[in-house]
């Protein structure tokens, strides 16, 4: 169980040495840092995104995902809630009755996340629905944070934005009450999401562990430890498009070998 507490724990370090550039009582460094964890967009915003995934032993899957955000505020409480849902055509050597442009119903689930204005942190949870391809319910907490420079202007660095989440499987649709079908055990999974954003040009970014981050499974042990990377290019206020690509460098918790993505992005 110790593993349980390496992400949070980590998490907590990381928000603790960028606040300390912050204390008034601390010399003034070259590169300072604020908490940007409460502006959240007012923005409703529709993403299509697509993603090839290589296995391994030749197989291979093709994911078309649908991701929408919807702007929350209640009273001084202000946040947002997504949703995601997707097709999946798996198809390789080890799958032999799965062919290419054969697609069936992926995962789909909620999440929602927010704060008060005088919060440095964000809490969220999520709830993953037995939908295609997950044959159980899951529901997780999770918290996050995000600073960015105080002069944006000066610095490469555009913003840092930690996030944890645990996920928790439960009622499987078989009914079993041990676990679900040999493919798809009960969940038990942390997560963590070192994201960083640079800058590489006025309307270009460069992001890691945005989309694809560290994994542990803390019922069986075992990590999935990815380099994931993305580019981003805003075109107008409208519109964003951005195309990524994500290795394994650890995996002894299976995800996938490699991994090449895009999106579409529409706010308004």
């Amino acid at each position: 169980m110790r593993f349980l507490w390496t992400f949070p724990i980590t998490l907590l370090l990381m928000v603790s040495a960028v606040s300390a550039a912050n204390d008034p009582m601390e010399p003034s460094s070259a590169l300072s840092f604020v908490n940007v964890s409460q502006e959240h967009g007012k923005d409703r915003i529709v993403e299509f995104w697509g993603y090839h995934d290589y296995q391994g032993s030749g197989d291979h899957s093709d994911t078309l995902r649908l991701r929408y955000y919807e702007p929350l505020q209640l009273d001084r409480w202000q946040g947002m809630l997504r949703l995601d849902t997707s097709y999946v055509s798996s198809y390789g050597s080890g799958l032999p009755n799965q062919n290419p442009g054969q697609y069936s119903a992926g995962s789909t689930f909620l999440t929602m996340w927010g704060g008060m204005p005088d919060w440095s942190v964000n809490l969220g949870a999520r709830v993953v629905l037995p939908i295609g391809g997950s044959n159980q319910w899951a529901i997780g907490p999770q918290i996050s944070t995000s600073f960015a420079p105080a002069k944006q202007n000066q610095s490469i660095l555009a913003d840092f934005s930690p996030l944890v989440r645990y996920l928790y499987g439960f009622a499987p649709k078989d009914g079993s009450s041990s676990g679900g079908s040999p493919q798809n055990p009960l969940l038990r999974s942390l997560s963590t999401y070192p994201t960083l954003g640079f800058h590489l040009g006025q309307d270009t970014q460069l992001r890691l562990w945005d989309e694809n981050g560290i994994l542990y499974d803390t019922a069986r042990g075992g990590w999935f430890v990815p380099l994931d990377a993305m580019v981003t290019h805003r075109i107008n206020q409208h519109f964003l498009f951005a195309i990524g690509a994500s290795k394994q460098i650890v995996q002894t918790y299976q995800q996938y070998d490699w991994s090449i993505y895009g999106k579409l992005s529409f706010n308004f």
